[in-house]
């Protein structure tokens, strides 16, 4: 701050660059407001890698303007950064809002999609408002972002919105400094916004658009009918949540047997009357995020069964648009609100798009012209704890950056796995991980993950040098980062990525004890791994403990059909299989039989340590499933059975391995146990519940041992597996009660929905030790 003395009067200036989600956040007329309380002239600007601001007035009062802008920031806003520069007072006598400048080279975070604020709903149901019933009301505290915007820094013509020229009214609001829609850059209403309509209109009253398509849409719904609704990042496909047939035809339609379906409703009351919410839970469902939350069904309640069949969790989320209100205003009750898609395709977010996919899935359509620039699910978390473990990362938190512990010398794109996928750019220590992409089956989703790389890449300003890649050979993520056509191909193991993930997000750099339990990761041997214990830092590791290897028939299949991985554990010890009766009576035995034939002859029945395939194998064993509908399916109902049950661990021995130092978990002394109790009548809840109390006794005496070898106090908790917060909290409980420190996932999910991260962690650490060396 640079002062000087205009006659009696001290006059000083400062210059002043905020770096951090300081862009479509409601930050500069915030600082203008600011400004005029604190009797401050100057400017403000945003531009391509921060907002700059220039005041000057009494030293006193830019004392105050400091200590006011980190205090009182806008509540979407997050400043990491303040950089003062001396600067000569200009003898301006007004604080104004420059024109925007962009920059080369330089980027900045851009904010999320945020939910409807308490203002703009009150507006919305005020009946003398008049943006009263406006699906696309909006301020600078909330509404579309990242779904709207083009390129940085945030201007209206550098967003979709551009195609909507203010009226009078708005123009007002939009420039007048004490106005709470001062320089909004998504500001309309329903003389100049975008419109709401109906396809195909209702045949009796012909509605055209606004309220009445709503209403058209809500008598639809209620009749037990599919609508499909465009909203911020996509397009969802609704039915009444409380119709059992409409759910069943929803299902019949989409092509999805059993996967658990998203319920909607408009207030957290409505949540309480159909799950159990705590405080933290109650926290998550009315954050500006809105994520879905996973929540304790309660028994009784209007759910339809076919909302979540077989499991006592169901997934709820607020309303978090106006569209959403309103609907939900009309209806009145829960409704089922899932991607809007085919199975296992990404999500329709274009009208001509939606029409074509989805004809099949709805019965009629709810439309807007205001256009998605980026594709959005909506976010999935529950509750571990009072912490919130992510199972989907996408809207209302992605694509704000996390840190690397260490700065990358070369910017990288880390490409993630084949399953759940991200990726993640990297400059310098930013890391960008993209929203949830999904499974790379098929062409339409490597189409999505291309076109969200380029967004990525014009919003950020980054061009990658490097890519990242898993170690599988036969990923499509793999010929993803070779057809990038970079200088250089990084590749790293699969588990190792899971663990280093974690280690990043907490800033953890020295060497721990990871354990990541998933599905499947190809290992370092050429066998499928899924359930390793690790020495490990972010650039290096060594494997000391895992789970005893059995023979896959039928290698995927085995993922989809349980009774594959029992027989391969039944194959380590023929002598068990008494307590195997229920998958030998159940299965066809001309089919077993070729699944035999194959672990004997070693035709397409790889080695696996994997623990998502023990789940399987215990679920089986139980008579839980032989067959799982959706990844994951068998191990949800498990944990569904086991709920809060107190339970006794069953055998699950530690041996020592082949190489020195080296440890196995054997789970067949643990099938066998649940097996005989089956047979004795022990209910399948309380066997459900002894193995995860299994699992986790047993996991935690391996940790332990490990730690205590290598003179490490620090473990971590990683891998798809520890989505299962039964198993999670067991096992940190565990290891903290022998004075350990438990590192988990807090901002990326434990699945693969991390791993891209965790490449680029790795990459990060291998580039400086590569330009280290003389």
């Amino acid at each position: 701050m640079t002062t000087t003395v205009m006659g009696q009067e001290p006059r000083a200036a400062a210059r002043l660059f905020v770096h951090g989600v300081v862009q479509g956040v409601g930050f500069r007329p915030f600082v203008h407001r600011l400004a005029m309380r604190c009797h401050l002239a100057g400017w403000i600007r945003n531009a391509s890698g921060d907002v700059q601001i220039h005041v000057e007035g009494a030293p006193g009062d830019i004392d105050a303007f400091m200590r006011g802008l980190e205090a009182e920031a806008p509540p979407l806003a997050r400043i990491d950064d303040v950089r003062n520069e001396p600067c000569a007072p200009g003898q301006l006598e007004t604080f104004t809002i420059l024109e925007s400048r962009r920059e080369d080279g330089r980027r900045q975070p851009v904010s999320p999609d945020v939910a409807l604020c308490a203002a703009c709903e009150t507006e919305l149901f005020d009946p003398t408002n008049r943006r009263y019933r406006y699906p696309f009301i909006t301020c600078t505290d909330c509404g579309p972002r990242y779904t709207v915007i083009d390129a940085m820094p945030y201007d209206r013509e550098r967003t979709s919105m551009r195609a909507f020229t203010q009226c009078d009214a708005c123009r007002r609001e939009y420039e007048t400094p004490g106005d709470r829609r001062y320089h909004s850059e998504t500001n309309s209403c329903p003389t100049c916004g975008p419109r709401l309509w109906s396809s195909p209109p209702d045949p009796l009253s012909v509605p055209e658009s606004g309220n009445e398509a709503l209403e058209h849409a809500a008598h639809l719904l209620e009749a037990g009918k599919i609508v499909a609704i465009r909203g911020l990042g996509g397009f969802h496909l609704a039915a009444d949540a409380t119709d059992d047939r409409a759910v069943a035809r929803l299902r019949a339609r989409k092509n999805r047997e059993a996967k658990p379906f998203a319920v909607m409703v408009r207030t957290i009351a409505e949540a309480r009357k159909l799950a159990f919410v705590g405080d933290r839970e109650a926290q998550l469902l009315q954050s500006r995020e809105r994520p879905i939350v996973l929540l304790h069904k309660r028994h009784g309640s209007s759910l339809a069964h076919w909302v979540a069949p077989g499991l006592d969790t169901v997934g709820i989320m607020l309303a978090y648009t106006p569209l959403h209100h309103l609907l939900c205003d009309e209806v009145r009750r829960p409704l089922v609100m899932t991607s809007g898609n085919r199975s296992d395709e990404p999500i329709a977010i274009t009208n001509a798009d939606a029409q074509e996919r989805l004809a099949s899935i709805a019965d009629a359509f709810l439309l807007h012209d205001r256009d998605i620039v980026a594709r959005y699910d909506d976010s999935v978390v529950r509750v571990a704890e009072e912490s919130p473990v992510f199972l989907r990362r996408a809207r209302g938190y992605a694509p704000l950056p996390l840190k690397l512990p260490l700065a990358s010398p070369k910017p990288l794109v880390a490409v993630g796995p084949h399953l759940k996928n991200t990726f993640t750019l990297v400059q310098g220590a930013d890391a960008y991980v993209s929203q949830h992409i999904g499974d790379l089956e098929n062409l339409e989703t490597l189409e999505h993950w291309r076109a969200a790389l380029d967004a990525y890449r014009r919003l950020f300003r980054l061009e990658p040098e490097v890519a990242v890649r898993d170690l599988h050979p036969g990923y499509m993520s793999t010929r993803i980062a070779g057809d990038l056509g970079l200088e250089r191909i990084i590749a790293v193991q699969h588990h190792h990525a899971h663990v280093a993930a974690v280690l990043a997000e907490h800033g953890f750099t020295d060497r721990a004890i990871g354990i990541a339990f998933d599905g499947t990761g190809l290992g370092d041997d050429g066998n499928i791994w899924g359930a390793e214990f690790f020495e490990a830092d972010l650039g290096a590791y060594r494997r000391l403990g895992q789970l005893r290897y059995a023979r896959m028939p039928g290698g995927d299949l085995a993922a989809r059909e349980p009774w594959r991985a029992a027989l391969g554990y039944l194959a380590l010890d023929p002598d068990a299989a008494h307590a195997f009766t229920y998958v030998l009576d159940a299965v066809n035995y001309n089919v077993r039989n070729v699944a035999l034939q194959q672990m004997a002859r070693r035709l397409n029945a790889p080695l696996a340590s994997s623990m998502g395939r023990l789940f399987d194998a215990a679920g089986a064993v139980l008579g839980v499933s032989l067959d799982n509908q959706f990844e994951g399916q068998t191990a949800m109902l498990l944990e569904s059975l086991a709920e809060r049950r107190r339970a006794q661990p069953l055998p699950f021995p530690m041996i020592a391995g082949t190489s020195p130092g080296s440890w196995l978990l054997d789970p067949v002394p643990l099938l066998i146990a649940l097996g005989e109790l089956r047979l004795k009548g022990s209910s399948v809840p309380d066997l459900a519940a002894r193995f995860h109390e299994s699992i986790a006794a047993g996991a935690d005496e391996l940790a332990a041992r490990l730690a205590a070898d290598a003179g490490l106090r620090t473990v971590v908790l990683s891998g798809g597996c520890f989505q299962n917060v039964r198993l999670l909290i067991s096992l940190r409980a565990r290891l903290e009660a022998r004075g350990l420190r438990v590192l988990v996932p807090r901002h990326l999910s434990p699945n693969d929905g991390a791993i891209s991260y965790g490449q680029a962690a790795v990459a990060a650490v291998l580039l400086n030790r590569e330009g280290s060396q003389p």
